[in-house]
């Protein structure tokens, strides 16, 4: 079988899956069971000066009998004490030597405040630390969190404090909440951080109740922007993700990669774009520890298939394959083809086509059934078609290509080709 051992700046761990910084992880009894399970390591949930958390603080996006398409919170970090967290910390190592186990920090805004909490956490033997600088709610109001993460100067000098006093790794959380996490991704790297992890959570408001005109979660008639995750964030999350292995400067150090990661192939999908290893949550508040297996059994299996002999074989395999909108070849054509066989009669397809895409499907009418078919001539290949199809692989995008040569829209401007003929 395809060896999934991971190897993060050093911290090993037999599997690439870490719990992420989360309730998962705020308690020994949690991180032991977790461990038991399988899971190749934690993130403890967030350390950092007291704080008291309130009732309630979760709430969901549920979709087309989908629960928990997405999940929100406004918990803040740890409301345990510090010294029985650093205590089950080094009581965990003992049991389960051989996980990682990286502490997520978030100190007050001062050197001598992060210097302290670093050597606490290092007295444990924890094997990394974790900077958080993206909790979008409640931390920020006290120049916390996302505050940090949202400004590249504060950051960095967050970080440069950081790597002052620590001795061992140093893995700093990206913020969402900003138009691209490379300005913030940069300046951490150029400040000495070991590693990149993201994406944290995504402010949002999930939905309003409808006879109390409250947001949910509520507290006493009250609401606030909370932190969006689940399998609803992870088209965001690989998208930072990607950006982050494309820039030269980020690219140079490893990501743990986090947001809406449920199944082994959305693990491979995160390494494909550059992830070294993966962090989970939400999928285990949904589902519960065992899923590591299939996560696990998944991955060897895939890896066996594509014949890759360890994780670091399929890692950003898929970065060079992202380009520019304008390098695309508009001479490359795809038009779509419906397996009559297969087809359910349901019209669908043609119901999309007609009202809002390129009006390229017939309908002829008959008994018992409708019975559709592609204008070839008509289609564009927008694949909105097969997107809508309940029935997998009835319609197929067939590859075309309506001129032998490559030829994309800057050269396509370059010699002045007319739209039409095109």
């Amino acid at each position: 079988m395809a060896d999934i051992t991971a190897n993060f700046l050093g911290i090993k761990s037999p599997n690439p899956y870490w719990l992420a910084s989360a309730p998962p992880t705020d308690k020994k009894i949690n991180v032991l069971r977790a461990l038991e399970a399988g899971w190749g390591g934690v993130v403890w949930k967030t350390l950092g000066s007291q704080v008291k958390n309130v009732s309630s603080r979760y709430s969901a996006v549920n979709f087309n009998n989908t629960r928990v398409m997405g999940f929100n919170n406004i918990e803040l970090i740890s409301d345990r004490p510090l010294d029985i967290n650093l205590k089950e910390i080094k009581e965990v190592l003992k049991e389960f030597p051989d996980r990682a186990m990286v502490v997520s920090l978030m100190a007050d805004n001062d050197k001598q405040s992060w210097h302290e909490l670093i050597k606490k956490v290092e007295d444990t033997g924890a094997h990394g630390l974790e900077l958080n600088f993206g909790c979008p709610h409640g931390m920020t109001e006290r120049g916390m969190g996302a505050a940090v993460g949202q400004d590249p100067e504060i950051a960095k000098i967050v970080v440069e404090w950081v790597v002052e006093a620590a001795h061992i790794p140093v893995i700093t959380k990206l913020t969402p909440n900003v138009h691209s996490v490379v300005p913030t991704g940069k300046a951490v790297v150029q400040a000495g951080t070991n590693a990149l992890s993201l994406i944290n959570t995504i402010q949002s408001v999930t939905g309003i109740d409808l006879d109390t005109y409250v947001p949910n979660p509520y507290v006493a008639g009250k609401s606030v922007f909370g932190g969006y995750c689940g399998p609803a964030v992870k088209p965001i999350a690989l998208k930072f993700l990607a950006t982050i292995s494309q820039d030269p400067v980020t690219n140079k150090v490893p990501v743990s990669g986090i947001g809406g990661i449920s199944t082994w192939k959305d693990a491979v999908e995160f390494m494909l774009l550059g992830a070294s290893n993966v962090q989970v949550c939400t999928a285990v508040m949904k589902h519960g520890f065992r899923i590591i297996e299939d996560l696990c059994e998944g991955l060897n299996n895939y890896m066996d298939e594509k014949n890759f002999a360890t994780i670091y074989d399929l890692i950003g395999k898929s970065v060079p394959t992202l380009t520019h909108w304008e390098d695309l070849d508009i001479n490359y054509h795809h038009v779509a083809n419906i397996n009559q066989d297969k087809c359910i009669h349901c019209g669908l397809c043609y119901i999309a086509c007609e009202d809002t895409s390129h009006q390229s499907i017939s309908l002829t009418h008959g008994k018992p059934y409708n019975t559709y078919a592609i204008k070839e001539e008509e289609c564009v290949g927008c694949n909105l078609c097969q997107l809508m199809c309940p029935v997998t692989d009835c319609i197929t995008m067939v590859e075309q290509r309506v001129a032998p040569e490559y030829l994309n829209w800057k050269e396509f401007q370059k010699r002045g080709l007319p739209l039409n003929d095109h």
